[in-house]
């Protein structure tokens, strides 16, 4: 039935929403309508997009509710979702560093150390994970559920489990990181049952593949250039080592073409070296894809 040929996916909504977005367009698939409705648009015909609370996904694809989904590892953790795991997409709204949920307490706080809070309060949305953190430490705390908003709690309860990426709202709010009680990264999970069934494992086999070689392109660029017969062992030297180059031969034999994949950071550096050794006709260009 065509009904059954639909891979029902469900990508989070609100902060990782834009960065999930602009990686499926850079992975190929082009999602349309994604801030204005749940239910956009994508140029696959095959797929159907829910966009739901990161927090909610991986129940609906252990139940069944959802076939596929992308979501945080910390909330599969807190929900203790019984689904597949495809693979890691380390992404995230603001950098490709994994995000953590840390302990904190205000830094006028007496509060050295996670032992210091036993018989205390704790504020947090990760409420699952934070009672197991201090159960397996021995620590006796009460945790309660913070709605939001909860670096402004620290000062109301004895301390808050926050999530944070870069650090700058604790910063901002003047608290001081105790622990690290859990880190996560991104992950693309699969329903047990649709996992099983060959149409909808191909396409999330293939969406892996994709947006993971779109991961694994931030950051590099393309380099082509051309170079004499002559040049051509002083352009290879100024080359990062550890690439391997492609080296092409051209209508006129006096000149070899070389294409290579750089860091983006070295670009700036390598690009006047490279003219100096001998190289012309330098193009650099961005990358949507690479697959290892």
């Amino acid at each position: 039935m065509a009904s059954e040929r639909i891979l029902k996916l469900g990508l989070p909504a609100g902060s990782l929403q834009k960065a999930t977005i602009d990686l499926f367009d850079k992975a190929g698939l082009h999602i349309s309508d994604s801030k204005r409705s749940y239910l956009p648009a994508v140029d696959d015909e095959e797929i159907h997009v829910i966009c739901l609370r990161a927090q909610e996904i991986g129940r609906y694809v252990g139940d069944g509710v959802l076939d596929a989904g992308i979501t945080g590892f910390d909330w599969i953790r807190e929900n203790a979702c019984d689904v597949m795991e495809i693979c890691e997409l380390p992404y995230s709204k603001a950098t490709s560093n994994p995000a953590r949920w840390v302990l904190a307490v205000p830094s006028e706080s007496k509060v050295t150390r996670p032992e210091d809070l036993d018989g205390g309060i704790v504020a947090t949305e990760l409420v699952g994970v934070t009672k197991r953190y201090f159960e397996e430490k021995g620590i006796r705390v009460r945790v309660e559920f913070s709605w939001g908003a909860t670096e402004v709690k620290a000062r109301l309860v004895d301390a808050i489990v926050e999530l944070t990426e870069t650090g700058t709202s604790l910063r901002a709010n003047n608290l001081r990181i105790l622990d690290t009680v859990i880190v996560s990264t991104t992950r693309f999970i699969a329903n047990k049952d649709a996992w099983r069934d060959d149409f909808k494992r191909e396409k999330m086999e293939n969406l892996s593949i994709l947006l993971r070689a779109a991961i694994a392109a931030r950051g590099m660029v393309g380099l082509k250039m051309n170079v004499r017969r002559a040049d051509l062992d002083s352009v290879l030297r100024v080359l990062p080592a550890e690439k391997s180059p492609t080296v092409s031969s051209l209508v006129d034999s006096e000149y070899v073409a070389i294409e290579v994949l750089i860091d983006e950071t070295v670009e700036r550096s390598l690009v006047p070296a490279l003219k100096r050794a001998g190289a012309s006709g330098i193009i650099t260009y961005p990358l949507n894809k690479v697959i290892h």
